[in-house]
């Protein structure tokens, strides 16, 4: 598959791509100063560039295709992950992976969105795009995990629920409320994890949890920038002022209290250095665990209840 450049890493990636040829004749000429010289140029060209990138940038960095997703992460972070299948009434959903595994010490659940790499895979995955038994599907294990005391860790990343005619007549609506209701209640520690794309319900439901972090390059909206566009504009043109309006990244959503930590990536992405991503998120994922799990069941349900209820203005009458 052909590397994939996005526009504004084009004038770093011809850089190290430069340096990388002159490493190769630094054997047979004099010329370390100037490979140093470039070094320093792409090194100031890196921290430049992505230190301010614009929302669209970073939606654009979500969806890079070379991105860890939640089995690339499951692989690099977890032991003797078990996936287990199936909703017991329909069938089973390769939108949604999920699974015991051992992090560090601790039993897990994860749960997770599952994107393909290739025409063949996305459609396999369905582009990572749940119908209703992969909700049904993750609502039954996280019930199982609540049941035996193990926490429940869930990885964000999709463009959202697949709106097909036969999902909508299996209760495409009904099974994401449901879950949404039924996670606010679950006696154990939950941590959401948006690693890349959060696209508005097929997002929530396997999203409502004790604590939700975000990676420094996803996005986590209602509505993707495009449908925005295509919605306001009648055209999908006006994507990146719509990514504006929107405010749908990690530090939008932690200034507005929807999220409650951004997790940092390596400079340039999480696909630059997947390796040191996922040990980054480990990190981050034990340190969550460790203090809820100090707080009991009946008070984490109240504290999520309350966190949830907090969220957005509105008044009852």
């Amino acid at each position: 598959m052909a590397k994939v450049i996005l526009d504004f890493e084009r004038p770093i990636l011809e850089l190290e791509q430069k340096i990388l040829e002159m490493r190769n004749f630094a054997d047979n000429l004099d010329i370390a100063d100037e490979i140093a010289t470039l070094e320093q140029k792409v090194d100031q060209l890196r921290m430049n560039v992505y230190s301010n990138l614009t929302r669209w940038q970073r939606v654009q960095l979500a969806r890079h295709p070379d991105r860890p997703y939640t089995l690339d992460y499951l692989q690099l972070m977890t032991e003797d992950f078990v996936e287990l299948h199936g909703d017991r009434r329909f069938g089973d959903d390769k939108a949604i992976v999920a699974g015991f595994c051992r992090l560090d010490k601790e039993t897990v659940l994860i749960v997770g969105h599952q994107k393909g790499r290739d025409t063949r895979s996305n459609i396999y995955r369905n582009f990572g795009m749940p119908n209703p038994e992969g909700y049904r599907k993750a609502l039954r294990l996280m019930q199982l995990a609540a049941k035996f005391g193990r926490p429940i860790i869930t990885l964000l990343d999709t463009p959202g629920a697949y709106p097909g005619i036969g999902a909508e007549e299996r209760g495409q609506g009904e099974a994401i409320a449901r879950n949404m209701f039924e996670m606010s209640h679950l006696p154990v520690p939950i941590i959401i994890v948006v690693i890349g794309e959060g696209a508005s319900g097929g997002a929530l439901g396997i999203g409502v949890g004790d604590r939700v972090l975000m990676f420094e390059n996803s996005w986590y909206s209602v509505i993707s920038p495009e449908s925005c566009s295509s919605i306001l504009w009648r055209s999908w043109e006006y994507k990146e002022q719509a990514a504006e309006a929107l405010k749908l990244t990690a530090p939008d959503l932690l200034e507005q209290g929807v999220i409650d930590r951004i997790i940092p990536e390596p400079k340039g992405g999480a696909h630059r250095n997947p390796k040191l991503m996922a040990q980054t998120l480990k990190t981050t994922l034990l340190e969550e665990l460790k203090a809820l799990q100090k707080i009991k069941s009946d008070r984490l349900v109240h504290l999520r209840v309350e966190k949830f209820s907090k969220m957005g203005a509105w008044k009852e009458k």
